[in-house]
């Protein structure tokens, strides 16, 4: 149904905008795939650490 896609497609918004929040995560300037999930991973972490130490 409608209600639930605009439920999962919020959520995913909302996690996107958090992690364009981190400047290098803008374009992929790595080589390699593994290199941009790693940095993809750090924003993750530090996004949880700033919203738990709030």
């Amino acid at each position: 149904s409608s209600q639930r896609l605009g439920r999962h497609r919020w959520q995913v918004e909302r996690t996107m905008a958090w992690l364009a929040g981190y400047r290098r995560l803008h374009r992929r300037y790595e080589r390699t795939g593994a290199h941009f999930l790693a940095f993809v991973g750090i924003a993750r972490t530090l996004i949880c650490y700033r919203r738990l130490t709030k």
